[in-house]
């Protein structure tokens, strides 16, 4: 044997009621639970410890920051041994030169502009064998980001899909698919993704469909029209007999205090009926996007030059300033824009670090920085409602996802804090969840909708990704303030059986692989 980690309170992933054992790891998988009277060639006390299958992130922006940091204690302190990339639509694979170069651009708030980062791939199987052979902290899965594909088929421009347009899509998400990413996202409240209609959508998902995969769309609103938006979700998943995970689930401003019953009882209602739906969300009420994504969806298009031409033009600013403050942009969910809501967390260029941490007082603020910044500024929304936080992690298809973007001075703290946080807060100190059922959430239930078949539970023959936390003590350090604190009480993680972190301290290690579900041909 390996590895030995004697006496933990094993909290296995499914839910079910915890127990005392001893866990044997041998070649990287789990050899044997019980008691377990050999040595091993290491040992772990794990006495006052709880042992859990190794966290996914079922929403991560680490695309390029894995290849950039092998270190990535961000998640791998959380006890993350898988995350999920290619979210909200916009990733770097598949794509040719000019779609790469629009791409960086476009989500230099979410990495970086990628100086740092030689891209010698241009397709999703291409990306997956960088990770590998770069090495990697942690685990990574795929998902095939729509808005690419539309600005590899078509640029940016907001029109419908030729019949030829819409084949080659379909041609580009079926090779992602084949190259193993486990899905396709969108950002349909981001160009060039929202200028999808439903049916064009339809027509993607049905290619994901047919490879086993699922859909996980960042949808159309989040704000006045969040029902209908998730509405239109589901009734699409069930058209194309695709499966359905809703990214970053939640009901936010205003117009949605306390209405997160509403979308449960819509989830229920088609789970109800046969639907194959799950979601994520992070425990906190603020969001994280990018500044420029506020702006109406025509302002964006072009891509990100035709955008800041449009920003230095006066009437043409005074047309985004119109529709952000008085008519509800699209880009901001419909609403008008409350500048006292909208807080800088990261600027592109360091020379507009005095922004950092400041609330946007008007436009002319705002439109100054997207210029001077060129488009780089990331954010935080203050407009989330605990209530409806609460109410959507209770539910039996919620999975834990960080959404976190891990550049700019001053993150938002989902990014270091996420899982622990869950832990810590919700199940320790608010009882929300129970210990089993926040492990199932985090750990069980998401590798059952990314079909992993020897992942996400502590069971025999299963891989040996484990984290071990006290419960007792388990919190984000991570804050508004300080964001980049790590966690308290995970003092051990492993992924494959090797120790990433031990005694709290992250070690050398990159035992993290592309993680590529092998497709099938399921209609």
């Amino acid at each position: 044997m390996d590895l030995v980690i004697r006496g933990a309170r094993v909290v296995d992933g499914t839910g079910g009621p915890s127990y005392t054992a001893d866990v044997g790891v041998h070649g990287g998988r789990i050899a044997e639970i019980g008691r377990i009277r050999s040595g091993g060639r290491h040992t772990v006390d794990a006495h006052g410890l709880a042992l859990a299958p190794g966290f996914v992130d079922m929403h991560a922006h680490s695309d390029l920051a894995l290849l950039r940091d092998p270190d990535h204690s961000a998640k791998a302190a959380q006890g993350v041994t898988l995350e999920v990339l290619g979210q909200d639509g916009l990733s770097y694979a598949p794509v040719d030169d000019r779609t790469l170069a629009e791409v960086r651009a476009a989500i230099t708030g979410w990495n970086g502009a990628g100086e740092d980062i030689e891209f010698d791939w241009r397709d999703v199987g291409g990306y997956l064998d960088r990770l590998d052979r770069t090495g990697i902290a942690v685990n990574a899965a795929y998902l095939v980001p729509q808005g690419t594909v539309r600005a590899y088929a078509l640029g940016w421009d907001d029109r419908p899909a030729t019949p030829a347009e819409l084949d080659r899509m379909r041609a580009l998400v079926a090779e992602g698919l084949a190259q193993g990413a486990v899905g396709m996202s969108s950002g349909l409240t981001y160009t060039p993704g929202m200028y999808a209609s439903g049916a064009e959508l339809t027509e993607l998902c049905r290619v994901v469909a047919g490879y086993g995969g699922y859909y996980c769309p960042h949808h159309r609103s989040y704000g006045r029209g969040a029902l209908g938006a998730y509405a239109e979700m589901v009734e699409l998943s069930r058209e194309a007999g695709c499966a359905l995970h809703l990214a970053h689930a939640t009901m936010n401003f205003a117009e949605n205090e306390g209405r997160a019953g509403a979308l449960l009882a819509l989830l229920d209602g088609a789970l109800a009926a046969g639907a194959d739906i799950t979601l994520d969300s992070y425990p906190y009420t603020p969001g994280c996007t990018t500044l420029v994504a506020l702006l109406p969806s025509w302002a964006n298009e072009g891509g990100p030059e035709a955008v800041l031409a449009r920003l230095r033009d006066d009437a043409e600013a005074e047309r985004i300033r119109y529709a952000l403050e008085v008519t509800g942009a699209d880009g901001c969910h419909g609403v008008p824009v409350d500048w006292t809501t909208i807080e800088i967390s990261g600027t592109a260029d360091p020379a507009h670090g005095a922004y950092v941490g400041t609330r946007l007082r008007d436009w002319d603020t705002a439109r100054r920085l997207l210029v001077e910044d060129r488009l780089g500024p990331t954010i935080l929304q203050h407009v989330g409602h605990e209530e409806n936080v609460r109410a959507i992690m209770r539910h039996r298809v919620h999975t834990g996802g960080s959404d976190g973007i891990l550049r700019g001075a001053k993150p938002h703290p989902r990014a270091y804090g996420t899982f622990p946080h869950y832990l810590g807060r919700y199940v320790r100190e608010l009882g929300v969840l129970s210990l089993e059922e926040c492990v199932a959430h985090l750990s069980g239930r998401p590798a059952a909708r990314l079909r992993l078949p020897d992942r996400g539970l502590v069971r025999t023959g299963h891989r040996a990704d484990l984290v071990l936390f006290d419960p007792e003590t388990v919190a984000a350090g991570s804050s508004y303030e300080n964001p980049r604190a790590l966690p308290a009480g995970i003092p051990h993680v492993l992924i494959d059986g090797r120790f990433v972190m031990r005694d709290g301290r992250r070690t050398d290690v990159l035992a993290g692989r592309s993680v590529r579900r092998t497709p099938y041909r399921g209609r």
